[in-house]
């Protein structure tokens, strides 16, 4: 029987993805999970662009301060070491690529690395906070989203529909169907399928090119 991961599983997966002294900057959403997942014999600092380093897992019910929060305003909490500060040297760090890693969520990505993730035509947001400068600035970029929206159609597209955030710069998906590396030459190159899933089911549900 065919279980599909759940956020927390595509967090815990796109986890191995970080390497020992990486700094790491997690957007909103399936991201922020990836923290309690981090593996134990390895030293990373998280980094959150309100104005934080060394970023800990999520406090347990009882346990929360409602003075420390990340940039999606959950209660978050802190590691020995860590700092704080204003958002003019947080953004000073990504934008001068001292984030080794970004783990941002999308609407949609494009075959060629696109990304869309911050505004949906005709809803209300209240502002793109500091995706276009992550993705403008970071090295290296992991996408962590569902497959396919609510109407079940595909988030990996030809060519994103959405607003964009920013261009060619998404390396690496993981969904609830599998890891797939966006290559330069355009395309998702699949990496691993998850436990269950079938190439017929990936394909049905990816409109860009995909190569395997």
């Amino acid at each position: 029987m065919l279980i599909m991961l759940d956020k927390f599983g595509i967090a815990k997966r796109i986890a191995k993805e970080i390497k020992d002294g990486y700094y790491v900057n997690l957007g909103i959403g399936i991201p922020t999970l990836v923290a309690n997942y981090i593996p134990e014999d390895i030293n990373v600092v998280l980094q959150s662009e309100n104005g934080l380093l060394g970023m800990g897992p999520f406090p347990y019910e009882g346990e929360e301060d409602a003075d420390y929060i990340n940039a999606g305003k959950q209660t978050i909490t802190t590691l020995p070491g860590s700092a704080f500060f204003d958002s003019a040297m947080s953004f000073g760090m990504i934008r001068s690529r001292k984030i080794d890693l970004t783990i941002l969520g999308a609407m949609e990505v494009s075959e060629n690395g696109d990304i869309a993730n911050w505004k949906i035509p005709g809803k209300m947001v209240k502002g793109m906070g500091g995706a276009m400068d992550l993705v403008a600035s970071a090295e290296n970029i992991i996408v962590a989203m569902q497959h396919v929206n609510k109407h079940g159609e595909s988030k990996l597209l030809p060519s994103c529909t959405l607003p964009l955030t920013g261009v060619r710069c998404v390396k690496k998906i993981v969904t609830e169907l599998g890891v797939f590396d966006v290559l330069p030459e355009g395309g998702f190159k699949i990496v691993e399928l998850h436990e269950g899933v079938s190439l017929d089911m990936v394909r049905q549900s990816t409109a860009g090119k995909l190569l395997y």
